[in-house]
């Protein structure tokens, strides 16, 4: 796949999003294509600030975001660094922003929601080297949900219930037969850290005396929906939640649509990349997996390599990665 994209045309989305909203926009797209996936990282900080030196300090700036999540500490630092340069910031999400995405919405002033948009519960897996081996590949990990842990206990509590301190300590027990002690304290530091950064975002535009509302939100992000997998459609991130969300209609709808659309087909989000299909003569292939754009500059993630194939069908053939990262793709002459 050639990294050349219709630029142009992305281009006239943002300058229309832009005029209709009047605001400075960047485009996210944190692409979620089976094999070469991206996720929320460390790694976009730089990106977006390059953008935003470009743009310079703003009476309001928008984010058009799609992610499937990533790392909590990098959704806080993004907000943090966009608050840098407005005091006035607004995602625009025109499908997917889950996990991570939902925490950098929660960051934002105001949320603008298509009638696909969905946000998802900010409850975290958790991957370390004490989780649990994972039976059908001995060689990885089995994720441990933050919230299925404390399920587990408060159906020990209240379910069932048990009383004594001697039932609940075999209770606790059972449960450190298969989760690793240091395991179950990495859950609850990171339960103690997902509601700490959610905190920190809302704050960022609500007062400190909405304590109680403050809480409410991040009690339904956190627990009250049951599963991580949960899909939040803008009418019940706004009723029942009660996130600064506005419903986008009309022109504007219309072109947050067609602009995730278009990078959808060009990134290929829909289709699994086989390095086989996508490979030239020689064996070399490129492939760009998430995009941060705006009107001056276009950053492309991409994965770069060549196949080293076998003659022999039953072998599989070898990958070499030659390039893995963010890469300047196209910036407008100063």
């Amino acid at each position: 796949m050639s990294l050349i994209m219709d630029f142009q045309e992305k281009k006239e989305y943002l300058k229309e999003i832009s005029r209709i909203r009047k605001s400075n926009v960047i485009c996210y797209i944190s692409g979620d294509r089976n094999n070469v996936s991206t996720r929320i990282a460390p790694d976009i900080i730089p990106i977006f600030h390059e953008h935003l030196e470009r743009i310079g300090n703003s009476d309001k700036i928008d984010l058009v975001l799609f992610s499937k999540g990533g790392d909590v500490l990098t959704a806080l630092r993004l907000v943090q660094l966009l608050y840098e340069y407005t005091n006035n910031f607004s995602v625009l999400i025109p499908f997917k922003s889950y996990s991570a995405g939902t925490l950098v919405a929660l960051g934002a002033s105001e949320i603008v929601m298509t009638k696909m948009a969905e946000l998802s519960p900010i409850d975290p897996n958790v991957t370390s080297v004490f989780n649990p081996q994972d039976p059908n590949n001995p060689s990885a990990k089995i994720p441990i949900s933050v919230e299925d842990v404390y399920s587990f206990i408060t159906v020990a509590k209240e379910i069932i219930p048990v009383r004594s301190e001697e039932c609940l300590t075999r209770v606790f027990s059972h449960l450190i037969d298969s989760v690793h002690p240091l395991a179950i304290g990495t859950i609850h530091r990171t339960y103690s850290l997902i509601r700490s950064v959610a905190k920190k975002l809302l704050l960022l535009h609500m007062d400190e005396n909405e304590e109680e509302k403050i809480n409410k939100i991040i009690d339904n992000l956190t627990q009250q929906l049951f599963s991580h997998s949960y899909m939040i459609t803008r009418r019940e991130a706004k009723e029942d939640i009660k996130l600064p969300v506005t419903f986008s209609s009309g022109e504007l709808e219309s072109i947050i649509w067609n602009l995730y659309k278009s990078y959808e087909s060009e990134l290929l989000l829909e289709k699994t990349f086989i390095p086989e299909e996508n490979a030239d003569m020689n064996g070399r292939f490129a492939v760009c997996c998430g995009i941060i754009d705006s009107l001056s500059r276009t950053d492309g993630y991409t994965f770069e390599g060549v196949i080293q194939r076998h003659h022999d069908p039953g072998v599989a053939n070898n990958i070499n990665i030659l390039h893995q990262g963010w890469k300047k793709l196209w910036e407008e002459r100063k």
